[in-house]
């Protein structure tokens, strides 16, 4: 596939990283010459110094073959007119544009992304993307990573396993035959930095983390089935009241509970802005990282900081003095990946990676075949893909038991006519079912390739 990506910034590098490392044709395009550097001297692909909307500048980075476009720079309009030149100069198929300001999102105004006034395929919001995985993590705590699938009735929910975890040290079949009505699946685990697929009869260790797949209402018995019975938060201070932050502050005053919720911002016009948009939710204007403030809010008595600002060190710090002074737990926003790695020893509880939100977005359009939905496992180690078998796909028919799947992917769940069935070797896949499956990331390719040619072609 021949690829045209506008921004070279952390989401751009993120994206073109892992498209060239599938032997994709990537051009990268980029007003920053350092940027670009960056881009060519790592990757695998070309660099084009210039301005991503402009013409001559699309045509250089062969826009006239490239079969999709991704926009992605700071700023939206140049993601928009860079879709819209891209598809009447140069006829591009495929356009994705990263569009940040709510006032283009707005259902009344969703006309003006057809195709007969400015045709982008596919919208990109971070912040509501980033916003509402925030939301589930609030409202499932004990989940280091939770994904809704198949209109969200099936969900992928990372577990961490504790030393009191009751099931650690049970073989997974066992587990089935304990919880028989339990629609949950362990489709991946991750022990000392290695994600693999267990077999029926491995076991789960103190430390692993696990990728189970169950149905939307099981999801909370789930976790206290692996030993994760924590309330959800009915106080709670964000850190940061930019469009992520208020995103969140919003949809809580939304659900009418009896949550209380606390906003510490740095800017003084933005804690005033914000403040006026916002009922119930108390507004504070300062710095995060202020012990006074932080205790002016009661951070004591907190049951989550959710720290939101655009700045890393600043989430990191400030939620890790939020638990030095009581709060019983955190959440934090960390863009720069190499921060991943040591958060938890920092005591940081859980993170929501942007970058990986926004890639794993973009990936549900590059895979081939009736795909609904992508998600992407630490930085790329595996995918979680959702996707329609029709009458042509080997899938369909045979029993799962008599099915050759590549080695490195496993099924988690089938979802036919508004129904979750937990797949077992006597399951037969039909047409128009909705598959949930784990892949790790040296068989993307494998199962991309049996997918061509069982499920629909974009």
């Amino acid at each position: 596939m021949r690829v045209i990506i506008c921004g070279a910034g952390r989401v751009g590098y993120g994206i073109a990283e892992r498209l060239a490392a599938e032997h994709n044709d990537v051009s990268v395009i980029d007003t920053s010459p350092e940027l670009i550097r960056g881009v060519r001297d790592t990757l695998d692909v070309r660099g084009f110094v210039g301005h991503g909307a402009h013409p001559d500048v699309l045509a250089a980075a062969g826009a006239q073959q490239a079969d999709m476009i991704i926009a992605v720079t700071l700023y939206d309009e140049v993601n928009m007119v860079a879709c819209q030149v891209a598809h009447s100069l140069f006829n591009v198929p495929t356009k994705i544009a990263r569009i940040r300001s709510q006032s283009y999102l707005k259902s009344h105004y969703m006309d003006l992304f057809s195709r007969d006034h400015m045709p982008i395929d596919v919208i990109i919001s971070p912040e509501v993307e980033v916003g509402e995985m925030v939301l589930r993590r609030i409202a499932l705590p004990g989940a280091t990573d939770v994904v809704q699938f198949a209109d969200g009735n099936v969900a992928m929910v990372a577990i961490e396993c504790l030393e009191e975890c009751p099931v650690i040290n049970t073989p997974l079949a066992q587990l089935t035959e304990l919880f028989p009505d339990l629609p949950s699946t362990v489709v991946g685990l991750s022990r000392n930095d290695k994600l693999f697929i267990p077999h029926s009869g491995d076991q789960i260790v103190a430390g692993d983390m696990a990728y189970v797949v169950t149905t939307r209402d099981q999801v909370r018995r789930t976790l206290g089935l692996f030993g994760h019975e924590e309330t959800e938060a009915t106080r709670i201070v964000i850190a940061g009241g930019g469009n992520i932050g208020l995103y969140v502050a919003r949809a809580m005053e939304r659900k009418q509970s009896s949550t209380k919720v606390k906003i510490i911002e740095n800017a003084r016009e933005r804690a005033v802005t914000i403040a006026d948009q916002l009922r119930r939710t108390v507004v504070l204007h300062g710095s995060a990282l202020d012990q006074k403030l932080l205790l002016e809010a009661d951070i004591r008595h907190a049951d989550l900081m959710v720290a939101l600002t655009n700045d890393d060190q600043v989430n990191i710090l400030s939620s890790v003095m939020a638990k030095r002074l009581g709060c019983k737990s955190n959440l934090v926003l960390i863009n720069n990946p190499t921060y991943h790695e040591f958060a938890r020893t920092l005591g940081i509880d859980a993170h929501v990676n942007p970058r990986s939100v926004t890639i794993s977005k973009v990936l549900q359009h590059v895979r081939r075949g009736r795909i609904r939905a992508v998600h992407n496992i630490q930085r790329g180690a595996a995918e979680v893909i959702e996707a329609e078998a029709l009458e042509t796909s080997p899938l369909v028919g045979p029993p799962l038991r008599e099915i050759e799947f590549p080695d490195g992917m496993r099924i988690g769940a089938v979802y036919r006519d508004g129904e979750v069935l937990k797949p077992d070797g006597s399951l037969r896949i039909r047409p128009k079912d909705r598959v949930v499956i784990f892949v790790l990331e040296e068989a993307v390719r494998q199962v991309e390739q049996m997918f061509r040619v069982s499920l629909e072609f974009f």
